[in-house]
């Protein structure tokens, strides 16, 4: 049910290891757990434990203890790490991505009001304020599509990927259920075809600062 194969997790793994030796040890171990998480989603048999799995790799990449002698909140660091794919994707392939092959799901979560935050503090407000504050973020995201805003685009989409996860992670519904089903899918779609592509930046990338991941290996 993946849009990847055992063949993309396969090649990513002969890429690290090929590269090993250019990359900082906590670069190559965060690459080395997204692909271990990449290849749990392939093997996934439905939508849900392919979503968390994806991102579980997803947070794999970007969770990080500090950048430089800075401490970074879950925020500054999804938005920083954002920007460094954005400034690395040199070949466009994040966008190629997003809009070739997966323009359907970015679309549909885009005008889903059941993954938008606001949505849902609406509702816990008792206030129907949301419609607004959605509107313009839909039209925003459609804008940062079509004019090839990445860093725009990505911060939005996994901004609604993140109330989704929120949703799975912390009990918010049901396994296999039928009510939340087709977010599930379009998530799940779109996060298995970019992960490998922002695996594949970050292997590139070897040069580049990416923050001291937040767990690392302990020998000893």
């Amino acid at each position: 049910m993946s849009s990847f194969t055992l063949e993309t997790v396969s090649a990513l793994k002969a890429e690290l290891k090929a590269r090993q030796d250019q990359l900082d040890p906590n670069h190559a171990t965060r690459l080395h757990r997204a692909i271990s998480w990449l290849k749990c989603a392939e093997e996934a048999d439905n939508a849900d434990l392919e979503f968390i799995s994806l991102w579980i790799s997803l947070n794999a990449c970007f969770a990080i203890d500090r950048y430089g002698d800075q401490p970074l909140s879950d925020h500054d660091q999804f938005h920083h790490f954002i920007e460094l794919l954005a400034l690395h994707d040199t070949g466009s392939e994040i966008y190629s991505c997003l809009w070739e092959e997966y323009s359907g799901h970015v679309k549909a979560l885009i005008k889903n009001p059941y993954v938008f935050h606001a949505f849902w503090q609406s509702k816990r407000n008792g206030d129907d304020n949301w419609q607004g504050e959605f509107d313009r973020s839909s039209l925003q995201a459609l804008n940062a599509l079509s004019r090839q805003r990445v860093a725009d685009l990505c911060t939005i989409v996994l901004d609604r990927l993140f109330v989704l996860r929120n949703q799975l992670i912390y009990g918010g519904a049901t396994y296999k259920g039928k009510v939340n089903r087709q977010q599930v899918e379009d998530g799940a779609g779109l996060l298995g075809s970019l992960m490998p592509v922002i695996i594949k930046i970050m292997l590139k990338a070897a040069d580049e600062d990416w923050g001291e991941v937040a767990y690392p290996v302990i020998n000893g």
